[in-house]
């Protein structure tokens, strides 16, 4: 665009007076304060342009420093060669606060076609609290790394406190391992490494709920791998004792194991992707099943699972808006005895789901999660029993998150899991205090 000059403009005018102005005059005048006018405004736009650029890249670095600062407060000992802090040896203590109120259209506690156990169904009328967490974690010295989490649940009046994490890490392993042994989330699919308050919906999907019985949390030994490449690639293994559900841990020897892998990238500066293969093999010993626990499985379980993560956010910046696509499928084989009868059973199970942040403080999000069973005409009458229907849902949420570390929650599900439609209505909220990491990718 040709600039203007308006001290030229103006030296014109007070020379001319107005009886020299002829009309070609006049419309040369206009149009020179047009094309002015036009050039300060492009001017203007150029410098809010360069602001609103500025204060994205404030925002980025502001993250990038807060996320530093974690990094570094959490590995301080491990550092070496400087100084520490008075209370470095002191664990950051968090805690997060979870309640909702429920209006819901009947219920179910189990899964027709499932034996499984653990956190089911959609819960209970009216206001509740949910499973709060109180969590401590810090550097143990030079070689090790520390984590605590304690779950406070209201059962029936009565609360209940269990251990959910309770593991140390080796960080000065070389060539990218890193191993953790004692009582962890399995590196089983894409959302069991996650804990409950940093899910999208208000419960776990129908295959979590019918495999995992909502988690699987393993006891004892695992160890990753990171390759030292540009383009995101882990690999992990894992050794189990854990007796909760779907194992029943008995004896010396680990009764589970798994592998699991992922990769991932960016597609320029918007996009970033997530791929995921797991695979599950337990020794199952009178694992109980049924409301009254005299049915029980004994055999072999081998489950294997894909998951897949994709995320937008405009030029990386996820602060204005975002959106993840999310979904994972599992397949379980089981060979034993169920009861006195042998049992070869094929199960499965999938959920995908979008979530949108519209607006700074504002995310919607859809998801559509299923499970599907074939376990034979011999187990009519018994928890196994393959229902004429195939158990799924269809879930809309709605919330809000005044800052990070607050957020209310509105949710409305359409439940087909009994054969028949339900309604269910749940409004939660969600409450983060004192020390707590980002979660991952």
């Amino acid at each position: 665009m040709k600039r203007v000059n308006s001290a030229a403009l103006a030296a014109t005018l007070a020379l001319a007076g107005p009886e020299a102005l002829a009309g070609d005059d006049i419309e040369q005048l206009r149009q020179m304060i047009d094309a002015l006018r036009s050039d300060y405004e492009a001017r203007i736009s150029d410098l809010e342009s360069r602001l609103a650029a500025a204060e994205r890249s404030s925002q980025v670095a502001r993250r990038a420093a807060a996320e530093a600062v974690d990094i570094a407060e959490e590995s301080a000992i491990a550092a070496g060669g400087g100084q520490v802090a008075a209370n470095a040896f002191n664990p950051g203590i968090g805690a997060v606060l979870v309640g909702r109120y429920a209006d819901l259209d009947g219920g179910w506690e189990s899964i027709p076609g499932f034996a499984t156990e653990g956190e089911l169904g959609p819960g209970e009328d009216g206001f509740s609290l949910g499973e709060s967490e109180v969590n401590f974690k810090a550097a143990i010295d030079a070689s090790f790394f520390g984590n605590l989490t304690l779950a406070l649940e209201d059962e029936d009046g009565d609360t209940e406190v269990a251990v959910e994490e309770a593991w140390i890490q080796a960080t000065s392993l070389p060539g990218g391992l890193t191993a953790t042994a004692g009582r962890h989330f399995s590196g089983l699919g894409y959302l069991n490494g996650f804990h409950r308050h940093a899910d999208d919906f208000s419960d776990r999907p129908l295959p979590y709920q019918a495999f995992f019985g909502g988690q699987y949390i393993g006891d004892g030994l695992q160890l990753r791998w990171l390759a030292p490449t540009a383009l995101f690639l882990e690999l992990g293994a894992e050794l189990n004792w854990s007796s909760r559900f779907p194992a029943t841990g008995e004896g010396a020897s680990p009764d589970a194991w798994t592998l699991f892998g992922h990769v991932g990238g960016d597609i320029g500066s918007s996009h970033s992707w997530q791929l995921g293969l797991s695979y599950l093999d337990l020794e199952v010993t009178e694992r109980a099943a049924g409301e009254d626990g005299e049915e029980a499985f004994s055999g072999d379980s081998a489950l294997s699972g894909i998951d897949f993560v994709w995320k937008w956010a405009p030029q990386g910046n996820s602060a204005l808006t975002h959106f993840k696509l999310q979904g994972e499928y599992f397949q379980r084989r089981e060979d034993g005895l169920f009861g006195d009868r042998s049992y070869d059973g094929d199960q499965n199970g999938w959920y995908l789901q979008g979530v949108w942040q519209f607006q700074p403080r504002w995310r919607v999000g859809y998801r559509h999660d299923q499970v599907d069973s074939d376990n034979g005409v011999q187990f009519l009458g018994t928890a196994l029993e393959d229902p004429d229907h195939r158990p799924e849902r269809d879930s809309l949420m709605l919330d809000f998150s005044p800052s990070e570390f607050s957020r209310l929650r509105l949710q409305y599900t359409r439940d087909r899991v009994t054969g028949e439609t339900q309604d269910q209505l749940v409004l939660q909220y969600l409450m983060s205090l004192g020390a707590h990491g980002a979660h991952k990718f």
